[in-house]
């Protein structure tokens, strides 16, 4: 049941400018409560009612979370000065508050709104300083307004302060006349927020703005689903079902948001598909995607370039030259291994792709040492830090993730998932040579902003596994380059004898081709045990990953990583999460624990990073804790160790991958989940000493070769699969993958025809 608590807040802990979040302390007849929630401009020395639920922590004590609150008048002459001498009202220190109060007594607060001209009757303030107090006062009368009128429309502190900080006076307007128009500005409020609000409004269900909104919300889901566009037939039915309207109102509605250029529609043949006039079917892009995933293909092809004029044959002497004079020992590469590096050294666009053991680092090794010796600068680089870290590791080069690469901006205005590169086609990147790693995790919007900083002549090399799971982003871009045979590509297949070795790569193979495997608790890097109870199940991950595998990988627990198909369920992440953070880091008094929705964070906790951040910095600390070097930006898949909290800041310290120190503030905690299970499609990029896969069932759509083959090419010594022999076979037999519907080949195809021709009439 929800209560009430008054006082005045005698001090604020911590403040989150961006969205409200705020820590502080009540004083209410000489006792003391912490209030934490959303507030729009309050300050100390203010009177508030907060309504909420008080809560209790065996660490932080009593605590009153807030949902609502009220600013109330200071009653009495003292508690006026106090609040004046607060800090509240910039320029007015405790010294003025106390000539101003002595001056007009209990009229003080009426005087500021209704006369504040008078208080130039004070010693000490100007005419133009008196006008300055007004405004102030004025605009925080303005802003409390404003949080009353969004509460009276269930709309939260937090969603309030946003909208206001967006808006301001304007928001009246925009709200009563189109409250979709937030699902566009706002980041992190959505069209169901949206429509809910506008519902309570008034706005008609079949409202233009609506249908539109509705519109531009499915095509958002797609990306969510990695698709860039969405058949029109696909896109009005899903539309249509969600607002409860006919498919007639939707098809009106595509003209009009393409028209205000907001959409893209163009005509697409595709086998099999609902096809519309002449043989063709209709696709819909977000405009954003489409100019996006067209500029990506032009500046592709661009780069396709020979970079030097030297024949082949000469080509090869140096690289055989290069290749002779390694001392110590001598590196036998396969003949495809030998064809990728003439075609790195020649052309200035080049993809390598191919399984686990094929020797992808062997090549990319060799190709370093042959551009080292023709004295290019190389960059290097991969969409993770883990994989980065990886990178660094096998080549003995220091890798960076891309978006540190391309200078992430951390501008204060770039507050949704549209980021800014310092780096980009006016400050391109400065290499001869730039190798990216991992390319199966990138993205249309990632690919579009790495190629916006890579000049024309400059060496672009793409190493993936194109057989992984495609990017958690919207896009199939390494499928697709492919797919063209457009670019110079070489697929590596053969599989090295000391790798032939190892039951984990030779199982790969075989699950990415389709064959069965033996299913035993023989091997020593492939385990398998037959287990039908989901409890029993997570009792022996416990076992595993607390007591036998660490000295068996000889890695800490930490290290060793759970992978689950699903988030929800017995055998979900979500569930095992729990249990595992009770058993693996289990409670402690010397532990400080911080209580955040239906759980908590420990310290000792292994966390995720889920959301991109581009504004969290991040530190790496030398000896003594000294910052040798600092950055921004921590993003999704970001995996980290709680380190410390403290209270009284209202942050916790997370070491993340790489040594990066974040101070994490309480009020971003919604952007961290607990890591010691993850999703497979989380672990992408990621490589671990050992990984367990609890498997027993699920969705035929999600429960497929693709997954099982990306989760097992995650283990680097030991892979240990608990569950149902007959799931894992059916996981290998079956090849059927989510749609994703994407048109990066499309393009290419395009661009490149329409310049051969042109080369053809010249």
């Amino acid at each position: 049941m929800q209560e009430s608590v008054r006082g005045i807040i005698d001090h604020i802990i911590f403040r989150n400018e961006d969205n409200g979040y705020t820590v502080l302390v009540l004083r209410d007849k000489g006792k003391e409560l912490t209030c934490v929630g959303f507030f729009q401009s309050v300050n100390e020395g203010e009177t508030i009612e907060a309504f909420g639920h008080r809560t209790s922590h065996a660490s932080y004590g009593d605590q009153f979370r807030v949902e609502r609150y009220e600013v109330k008048e200071p009653e009495g002459e003292e508690a006026v000065e106090r609040y004046l001498g607060s800090g509240a009202i910039k320029g007015i220190g405790k010294a003025l508050a106390a000539r101003i109060v002595k001056k007009f007594g209990e009229k003080t607060l009426a005087i500021l709104e209704e006369e504040p001209e008078r208080l130039a009757e004070v010693k000490g303030i100007s005419a133009n300083k008196a006008r300055e107090i007004a405004r102030q006062v004025e605009s925080q009368k303005t802003q409390r307004a404003a949080m009353l009128f969004l509460q009276n429309y269930g709309i939260s502190l937090a969603l309030g302060v946003k909208i206001y900080n967006a808006y301001g006076e304007e928001m009246y307007a925009i709200l009563r006349e189109n409250p979709y128009r937030l699902a566009e500005d706002i980041g992190g409020v959505g069209f169901k927020t949206a429509d809910a609000i506008a519902s309570r409004m008034g706005i008609a269900e079949d409202s233009d703005y609506r249908i539109r909104s509705g519109i531009l919300y499915v095509l958002g889901l797609a990306l969510g689903e990695g698709s860039v566009y969405l058949p029109q037939w696909l896109l009005v039915s899903r539309t249509a079902d969600l607002l409860g309207v006919g498919d007639e109102e939707v098809e009106r509605q595509l003209s009009a948001l393409s028209i205000g250029r907001k959409i893209m529609i163009r005509n697409h043949s595709e086998e099999g598909g609902e096809e519309g006039a002449m043989g063709k079917n209709r696709i819909v892009y977000l405009a954003s995607l489409y100019y996006m995933e067209l500029s990506a293909a032009r500046m592709l092809t661009d780069l396709n370039v020979c970079v030097v004029s030297d024949e082949e044959e000469d080509i090869e002497r140096r690289i055989e030259h290069v290749l002779a004079s390694r001392t110590g020992d001598s590196v036998e590469l396969a003949a495809e291994q030998r064809r990728a590096l003439v075609c790195a050294a020649k052309n200035g666009l080049f993809i390598l792709t191919g399984g686990p053991g094929t020797g992808k680092t062997t090549t990319i090794n060799q190709m370093l040492r042959y551009f080292e010796s023709e004295n290019l600068t190389i960059r290097l680089a991969a969409p993770t830090g883990r994989a980065a870290k990886r990178m660094t590791e096998t080549t003995g080069y220091e890798a960076s993730t891309i978006h540190r690469l391309l200078e992430v901006s951390s501008s204060a205005e770039e507050l949704r998932e549209n980021v800014r590169f310092e780096r980009n086609e006016s400050n391109p990147l400065e290499a001869d040579v730039i190798i990216i790693d991992e390319m199966s995790m990138v993205d249309i919007t990632l690919l579009y902003a790495l190629l916006s900083a890579i000049p024309v002549g400059t060496r672009l090399i793409l190493v993936g596994d194109v057989d992984q799971l495609p990017s958690v982003g919207p896009g199939a871009v390494l499928r697709d380059m492919l797919q063209t045979d457009v670019f110079p590509a070489v697929r590596l297949v053969k599989i090295f004898r000391q790798a032939a070795e190892s039951d984990i790569i030779m199982n790969a193979h075989r699950i990415n081709r389709g064959e069965q495997i033996i299913l035993t608790n023989k091997s020593r890097d492939f385990l398998f045990l037959q287990r039908t109870d989901p409890n029993r199940i997570i009792s022996n991950i416990i076992e595993l990953v607390r007591d036998r595998l660490p000295a068996y990988v000889h890695a800490s627990p930490l290290d060793i990583q759970v992978l689950s198909p699903m988030k929800k369920g017995l055998l979900g992440v979500e569930r095992m999460n729990r249990i595992l953070q009770e058993y693996l880091n289990p409670p402690d008094e010397k532990k400080k624990e911080k209580t955040f929705g239906d759980g908590f964070f420990r310290v000792g906790d292994k966390v995720m990073q889920i959301r991109n951040n581009y504004q969290m910095e991040w530190e790496v600390r030398g000896k003594y804790g000294i910052a040798v070097s600092r950055g921004q930006g921590i993003f999704n898949g970001d995996m980290g160790i709680i380190r410390e909290m403290n209270d009284f800041a209202s942050v916790m310290t997370i070491e993340f991958d790489e040594g990066r120190f974040v101070d994490y503030p309480y009020g971003n905690l919604e952007e961290l989940e607990l890591a010691y299970a993850v999703t497979i499609h989380k672990s992408q990029g990621s490589e671990y000493p050992a990984v367990i896969l609890p498997i027993l069932s699920g969705p035929r759509m999600l429960m497929n070769r693709n997954l099982l083959y990306t989760a097992v090419t995650r283990a680097r010594k030991c892979v240990m699969i608990l569950g149902s022999e007959d799931a894992v076979r059916e996981m290998i037999g079956n090849s059927v993958q989510q749609k994703r519907y994407s048109s990066l080949d499309e393009r290419i195809l395009e661009i490149h025809g329409e310049r051969l021709r042109a080369a053809d009439i010249h």
